[in-house]
């Protein structure tokens, strides 16, 4: 039985009914693995959970672990792959996008993730990264450009979320010729998406897109 969430970003905590489905969701709290997306961040030796935003929504949740680890560059390569075989939950935390699946690729954690029994999250980047595809744009003075990156692909779809985006954005169509290939859900701040068991639930604001037709999905979280 799998089960996934793909987050947008919350500005302070899990809303009441997606705590209720986390809960209900998450019965083994043995071990937490967040992956981090910006890897090369970090200048201290230990890092501190308080800072973590994901981890305080789980902790405000009341959905605690017997041990926790965050993976980013200053943990082996080894350590990285064995905690996460033996993880309860993976989160892959928010962040910058490119450097998170460039930092999967570069430590070979992909496939050890999607191998997992645990149940997967992912915040943003995260979330992000968690689908088959995603888009990102780049700005510079000149010219718009956008990159198509493979995500790890637990569940054949794409994934957008960004704080700044949001329906007015996503009717612009940046994202319609990648909708010509496969479907989008895009996603607005405080929105979850849970896949379980290969069923789609929807909680906020989310948007399918589809052969460059966008629609609203109903809440059924």
């Amino acid at each position: 039985m799998k089960t996934h969430y793909y987050f947008s970003w919350f500005n302070h905590f899990f809303p009441e009914k997606l705590v209720h489905c986390l809960q209900e969701d998450i019965q083994d709290r043995k071990l937490l693995v967040m992956i981090s997306a910006n890897p090369s961040g970090y200048k201290d030796e230990q890092v501190n959970f308080d800072d973590v935003s994901e981890w305080t929504w789980l902790n405000q949740a009341n959905i605690i672990f017997d041990e926790y680890h965050f993976i980013d560059y200053r943990m082996q390569k080894e350590d990285a792959q064995r905690f996460i075989r033996n993880a309860s939950v993976i989160f892959l935390c928010g962040g910058y996008p490119v450097l998170q699946n460039d930092f999967l690729l570069d430590y070979e954690l992909s496939d050890v993730i999607k191998n997992s029994n645990a149940i997967i999250m992912g915040a943003s980047a995260g979330a992000l990264n968690m689908a088959a595809k995603w888009l990102s744009l780049n700005n510079t003075d000149e010219v718009e450009t956008s990159t198509i990156y493979n995500g790890i692909g637990f569940d054949h779809f794409a994934y957008e979320s960004h704080s700044q985006r949001d329906y007015a954005m996503f009717v612009q169509g940046y994202l319609f010729p990648l909708s010509e290939e496969i479907d989008i859900y895009a996603a607005e701040q405080e929105s979850a998406i849970r896949v379980k068991d290969g069923k789609i639930e929807i909680m906020g604001p989310v948007y399918l897109i589809s052969h460059s037709k966008i629609q609203k999905l109903v809440e059924t979280l």
